[in-house]
């Protein structure tokens, strides 16, 4: 079973290189559309950014970027770009003001349409695209959990919440059933892109391709269950599931729903209006439920992006999320003063939120969330870490501030934020202390000025990769 994806290389690909039993299969249930479909395969594979709303507007993007965009129809912050552009070795990259990401799978998080002040599950999330979709869409406000049950995943799904400065979202590793015993209906929306055999991304990915098997197929919808089941349990009456694959297999696809259906009668196909260049669900493929028909499919000869899978499901009933008495531990005098401080000092706001310690580093919890015995790598917002007298702020603190949220803030055209990026000290003048260094107005990390001089603070671990 292969891990979905948001990003991949540009490249076409050869359909000779596919099993023929693939191929096959492809012909038989496409019929008169097979040769477009192959001729898709072969052509350059489309790439997109999404705007990160969190931090700047599209126009804005727009107006600074030097990119040539085009809009993605089904995402209205989605843009494709040019040929020619490298966005992801801009310093707009490293501040967060957009996330690569392949353009079909942008569907996911538009068919959830998340609100402002839901509680939101993502399940399956890394490398982080759809979460970081959702967050954009509930503005700041609210509770998203971003689970990925993959270590190394994790990982680079919680540098992706950081860089695009999430402040309201708690990252998890952890199994689906774990997470189930743990919040029975409690989630206003879950998000299911569920690993699969990933034939959507053959032309992009040559060891999907490589991997494929009907063996391989069979397996992951029977692990899909699995998950679903998982998140049916976490969903609170009249709350949304949205199911998504990277696949063409109608087992995976059509067939996962229509087996979940079967044994979930208090769900239902939720009718929802298609974006240009969405077909329909093929129930007839697989002998599914006749409502399976309301679910989309995004083919690569139909529109500019991979193929993909995705079914709005909703809950019959209508309740609030449960609420659960969960006791947080209380901070420490000494380190609410320490931070306090800091904030005094250095911030213009106050962030709303529950301050929590976790060894020496201090997060900012958006509500009363119990996080005892689960795996958690990120605890809601990082602040920073609490030293010996003193408090020094977390790289993520400063990407999730804005300009105006700030004391002091020290401005850098695009050719200084790329030398800040590799470790550059500044001369400036004013008042010592605390910085957030800005990128053409947008937060890209901290320095603190004294004796004329800005000390660099960017971590040193993210300079190799600039």
């Amino acid at each position: 079973m292969r891990n979905k994806t948001d990003t991949g290389e540009r490249k076409g690909r050869n359909m000779d290189g596919l099993p023929q039993e693939f191929k096959e299969r492809m012909e038989r249930l496409l019929g008169a559309e097979y040769e477009a479909f192959l001729e898709s395969q072969e052509r350059e594979a489309a790439q997109a950014l999404r705007v990160n709303t969190l931090k700047i507007t599209w126009e804005e993007l727009e107006r600074l970027a030097p990119f040539s965009l085009r809009p993605v129809p089904w995402a209205k912050d989605g843009f494709y770009y040019g040929k020619e552009d490298r966005p992801g070795k801009h310093p707009y990259h490293e501040a967060g003001l957009y996330y690569i990401q392949e353009p079909s799978a942008m569907a996911v998080g538009t068919l959830a349409a998340a609100r402002p002040g839901e509680r939101i599950l993502d399940l399956c999330a890394a490398p982080g695209g759809k979460t970081t979709h959702l967050a954009a869409s509930m503005e700041g406000e609210g509770l998203l959990v971003s689970n990925e049950i993959h270590p190394a995943r994790a990982k680079i799904l919680s540098s992706n919440v950081e860089r695009m400065g999430i402040r309201n979202c708690v990252v998890t590793n952890e199994r689906p059933q774990c997470l189930a015993q743990r919040f029975p209906g409690f989630f206003d929306r879950i998000v299911v892109d569920a690993p699969c055999s990933g034939e959507g991304m053959f032309r992009k990915e040559e060891q999907a391709a490589r991997q494929w098997s009907l063996e391989n197929v069979s397996m992951c919808a029977q692990r899909q269950q699995e998950i679903l089941q998982a998140a049916a349990c976490m969903l609170r009456p009249g709350g949304v599931l949205v199911y998504s694959t990277c696949t063409f297999s109608p087992e995976e696809n059509e067939g996962s729903v229509s087996v979940f259906l079967e044994e979930h009668p208090e769900f239902f196909v939720k009718k929802t209006a298609a974006y240009e260049g969405f077909a329909p669900g093929r129930p007839e493929w697989i002998d599914a439920r006749p409502e399976t028909a309301d679910t989309f499919r995004l083919w690569p000869h139909r529109l500019e992006g991979e193929g993909h899978f995705a079914a709005v499901l909703q809950k019959e009933g209508e309740a609030a999320p449960r609420e659960f008495p969960w006791k947080m531990p209380s901070v420490d005098g000494s380190v609410r003063k320490l931070y306090q401080e800091f904030e005094k000092e250095a911030l213009r706001c106050e962030l709303p939120g529950i301050l929590v310690l976790f060894g020496e580093q201090l997060y900012l919890l958006p509500e009363a969330f119990s996080l005892k015995g689960l795996k958690v790598l990120r605890p809601g917002l990082h602040l920073g870490t609490i030293k010996k007298n003193r408090f020094e702020p977390a790289h993520a603190l400063a990407l999730a501030l804005k300009p105006h949220e700030a004391v002091r803030c020290c401005s850098l055209d695009v050719q200084e934020a790329g030398d800040y990026l590799k470790g550059a000290v500044f001369e400036r003048k004013g008042e010592k202390g605390w910085q957030l260094m800005l990128a053409d107005g947008y937060s890209i990390g901290w320095g603190k000025l004294a004796g004329g001089m800005v000390k660099n603070h960017y971590p040193k671990g993210l300079r190799k990769s600039i």
